[in-house]
């Protein structure tokens, strides 16, 4: 915890009234602006005492942002996505879209919060040929490559944004995802260009939660194959087991992550595939109680700081790979062990003033901070 509470404070707040983006565009700026004019106090701002600026941080950086402006980072993709489907279809491409990412999932940690749109090109897909559809003969075989059909969705997306949104900038120097800001738009949106995937078990259940989508690099050329809504399924239900303590500790780690003057090279996606095998008993308690997410989420973090192999066992919620799969992603995750270390010890000794607080194990510390109803 380095950098001084209060700045974290205030960047937690920029990020949740929306004054962290407001130099991004001009439709961001007068909306933020329009609010200030009737100032609130988040209910998470009012907790703790004074003197507890980490308790109040701590409880502030793991709450939802308000569900209005979620609503609002939605309606902006189907703005998009209404934009693209008829100039799409003017080129000969039948297109349908979807949302992936923290949005869905609700762990987004901004009020002003990019959304993932995948743009699902509809004229191919690819399938896993030890699937029972695919046994039964119910595809047909491909006319085109994976690659051919996302080069060129990729393109008429560049060619289109503009065209449907001229007073906003689109980027297209993303290798996987075409970026739209500003003009009317109140919300940047990262258009991925996809097609479908039928899994094996897509095929068997006929349920979209376990059908796959390929992307494209436009850098490279090459096609990358993932499962977006098994993730956002698996985490939301094992959330929802344990009414919220999962998204919760999801966002305090992205928040913890976005405060830091370390560099934890973890990406989001990561953090969340982390927290899916913590302890669910112990969140459980953060309905009750938010201080026990934040003695969870330092034990379990800490756990595997300390044990390699734990770590690089695990696996992501979708079952497609390893979290841990590079010495690069070890490190983060020591570095946001470290601040969440930091962190507890902080709200320990605002909670318990005591002399001799650093020499007492983490162990003693959780068990009292879990506890604190604040």
């Amino acid at each position: 915890m380095a950098t001084d509470i209060n700045k974290r404070l205030s960047q937690l707040r920029a990020r949740r009234d929306g004054t962290d983006r407001m130099a991004i565009d001009e439709s961001v700026r007068n909306e933020v602006l329009a609010k200030s004019l009737y100032p609130s106090v988040e209910p998470w701002e009012k907790r703790g005492k004074n003197d507890q600026p980490h308790t109040r941080y701590a409880i502030g950086a793991m709450q939802p942002v308000n569900s209005t402006y979620t609503r609002i980072s939605r309606e902006t993709a189907d703005r998009v996505a209404n934009q693209l489907s008829s100039r799409l279809a003017k080129a000969g491409i039948t297109a349908e879209f979807r949302l992936q990412g923290s949005v869905p999932l609700d762990v987004h940690i901004r009020r002003v919060s990019d959304v993932d749109l995948l743009v699902i090109d509809l004229s191919h897909l690819v399938y896993q040929t030890t699937g029972v559809r695919a046994r039964n003969g119910t595809y047909k075989p491909a006319t085109s490559t994976s690659a051919l059909v996302l080069s060129r969705l990729r393109q008429q997306v560049e060619a289109d944004l503009p065209d449907a949104f001229p007073a906003a900038t689109v980027d297209v120097e993303g290798a996987k995802a075409v970026k739209i800001s500003g003009g009317s738009l109140p919300r940047s949106v990262d258009v991925v260009p996809a097609h479908w995937f039928d899994t094996v078990d897509y095929q068997a259940t006929g349920q979209e939660v376990d059908r796959g989508v390929y992307i494209y690099n436009k850098n490279t050329g090459e096609t990358i194959d993932n499962l977006p809504f098994l993730h956002i399924a698996r985490v939301a239900a094992r959330c929802d087991s344990i009414r919220g303590g999962l998204r919760k500790a999801i966002r305090l780690c992205k928040s913890v992550k976005a405060d830091s003057d370390r560099d934890i090279t973890l990406p989001s996606y990561d953090i969340a595939a982390t927290m899916y095998h913590s302890d669910m008993a112990a969140l459980w308690w953060g309905q009750h109680n938010d201080l026990a997410v934040l003695a969870e989420t330092q034990r379990f973090l800490d756990l595997l700081a300390r044990n390699d192999d734990l770590a690089k066992s695990l696996v992501v919620p979708d079952g497609s790979r390893k979290i841990f799969n590079s010495a690069e992603k070890l490190s983060g995750l020591l570095r946001l062990s470290i601040e969440l270390d930091e962190l507890l010890n902080k709200v320990y000794e605002e909670n318990v003033p005591s002399l001799n607080a650093a020499a007492l194990p983490f162990a003693n510390k959780r068990a009292v901070v879990g506890t604190l109803s604040i």
